[in-house]
């Protein structure tokens, strides 16, 4: 009769727990912020100020119907998601041909160019913003949907660029290479070639571009008004002489993050399929 022997009981682990708390504590303090402003967005006014802050309360829809009944919610969510989408689409047909002819015809240039690029990135965007604002109002731009396009499509341009670069250049040369021995043209590689291959760096860099064209503010609040006013315009018209209305800015501010959340949510699967998709197969 064989008997086993007790196997030893895995020793614990210290430092997973203490990774495993430390991750759970940046998760709720990231978290929190939304939370709370939800909270807030469902109190009266004279709850959202109540010191100290009041956790038990009976929610109410008020502020919501206010936001509605003072602003057309839906026009200031249209220009957002015209806006976003425009310059997303706009920013990938320019960024994906540059970025293609910087990983793939390389010149003693290139670097220094990527890095010219990046380096407006650091310029705070107040110094460009009287002879932007100058070129918008003589070219007819201002407080429009494409003169937030064509901006928000050069401030992302950057970013879109060397993230497209990063991709298309861990693609094998060789790929290219068989397609040209194939008798495929320049345009014929790029279409048919290189943007199969990158479609995952594609779908990551314009969800990046919309995400971050959806949060802008600081040239929304500037070239905009009533006509081209995006969602950052109606949460900012919520602050007046007399105070902040922090219940009726918190249910604006809902109403803005609210599409972008749920988007990013249900697209994390393709987003992290998109950043580890390879192109060897």
């Amino acid at each position: 009769m064989s008997t086993s022997l007790p196997r030893n009981p895995k020793p614990f682990d210290v430092w997973l727990l203490v990774r495993t708390l430390a991750a759970w504590g940046v998760t709720l303090l990231l978290i929190f912020p939304i939370v709370f402003l939800a909270m807030t967005a469902f109190k009266t006014e004279l709850q959202a100020i109540e010191v100290p802050t009041l956790w038990s309360f009976t929610p109410t829809l008020e502020n919501f119907h206010e936001v509605q009944e003072r602003s057309d919610y839906l026009h200031y969510a249209i220009n957002s998601l015209v806006t976003s989408l425009g310059s997303t689409l706009l920013g990938l047909a320019i960024a994906a041909p540059a970025a293609y002819s910087m990983a793939f015809f390389r010149t003693r240039h290139t670097r220094d160019i990527l890095m010219w690029m990046l380096s407006t990135k650091m310029m705070p965007a107040v110094g460009a913003l009287v002879p932007i604002y100058v070129l918008a109002q003589k070219s007819a731009l201002l407080d429009t949907q494409l003169g937030l396009i064509i901006v928000f499509t050069l401030s992302n341009l950057p970013i879109m660029v060397w993230m497209l670069y990063s991709y298309f250049k861990d693609i094998p040369q060789e790929i290219l290479e068989a397609a040209r021995m194939d008798g495929a043209t320049l345009a014929g590689e790029f279409r048919h070639v290189l943007l199969p291959l990158g479609m995952g760096g594609m779908a990551s860099t314009g969800l990046l571009c919309l995400v971050l064209s959806w949060n802008e503010a600081f040239w929304s609040l500037n070239l905009s008004a009533a006509n081209a006013g995006t969602l950052a315009a109606l949460i900012a018209s919520y602050s007046s002489p007399e105070g902040l209305f922090w219940a009726k800015l918190s249910a604006a501010s809902l109403l803005a993050i609210a599409p972008i959340v749920v988007f990013g949510w249900f697209c994390q699967k393709q987003l992290v399929q998109g950043l580890t998709f390879g192109a060897v197969k």
